[in-house]
């Protein structure tokens, strides 16, 4: 009787911490008001094959300025990816490597930003984006999240991308896979909405080990303090995802919705939502 008892208080202890564990920022849920009622391009409203929505001159390349532009034409919300050149300046691309878009060996890291802005895009005429001349052409006139990429303890993205967004006027969160991003805001820009990127690593059967299972399953909130969860839609029934909405009444973000019926489907179970591949309905 005694053992079974144990048993249960140490059942309990565990509940517990799990669930203080999964806990994300309480009552942030106002505070990212503003991000709702738009859908967000993913990447830019693109197509990396070529006429994109309509385009007759040329392909729209993810992350170029046309395709940003486009978005903002359009009325749409801008995700976008943002890390930083050898030299420490901040630019607009999504793989650490260049090889899938420019064609070209390395990562971004290992080129300055004069080497890297002649790079073409998906055999277009766009090159890779600064920073900051994104944010001189979206100039607010929609709303942004950005992704910071940081592939392992490197955070100069931070501070970097921060220096710029300070004096940007427009309405933007941060959001990244690495919990190190959301602990940096947490310490340094508590006043930014930031939001923790997560997928169902372990389920998809890609990846493995215990730190894999620990980004899945969100335990690392009580640390950071997320003000929203993006998360893989097609996993949106992982249980700490779905506690973090439906208890904590988190704010969720699902990415990355490539069809309508998709959007339908996602609807009841998320708040805003990232787009490709299809333009939906406003």
């Amino acid at each position: 009787m005694k053992i079974l008892y144990i048993i249960l208080i140490v059942a309990a202890v565990l509940v517990v911490l799990y669930f203080l564990a999964i806990m994300p920022a309480l009552g942030s849920r106002k505070r990212n008001e503003d991000f709702f009622g738009v859908y967000y391009a993913h990447r830019g409203l693109h197509d990396n094959a070529g006429n994109a929505h309509g385009n007759m001159h040329g392909n729209l390349p993810e992350n170029s300025q046309a395709a940003f532009l486009r978005a903002v034409e359009a009325g749409y919300g801008i995700e976008m990816d943002v890390q930083v050149s050898k030299d420490g300046v901040p630019v607009v691309f999504h793989d650490f490597t260049l090889k899938r878009i420019c064609k070209r060996d390395g990562k971004v890291c290992d080129y300055t930003w004069q080497e890297l802005k002649d790079f073409r895009l998906c055999d277009s005429e766009e090159t890779i984006p600064r920073f900051e001349d994104v944010l001189k052409m979206v100039d607010g006139k929609v709303p942004l999240i950005v992704e910071l990429k940081v592939e392992r303890t490197d955070l100069t993205v931070c501070r970097r991308a921060d220096e710029l967004l300070r004096g940007y006027q427009g309405l933007y969160c941060i959001e990244s896979f690495n919990p190190l991003v959301l602990l940096w805001y947490r310490k340094y820009r508590k006043d930014v909405v930031r939001g923790q990127l997560s997928d169902g690593f372990i389920k998809s059967g890609e990846f493995k080990g215990l730190l894999y299972h620990i980004l899945q399953n969100l335990m690392l909130n009580w640390l950071t303090k997320p003000d929203f969860i993006a998360y893989n839609h097609k996993y949106e029934n992982v249980f700490a995802r779905k506690l973090c909405r439906d208890l904590y009444k988190n704010t969720a973000v699902a990415w990355t919705i490539k069809s309508s019926r998709e959007l339908t489907e996602a609807r009841d179970k998320f708040d805003m939502f990232i787009f490709d591949s299809f333009i939906p309905d406003k």
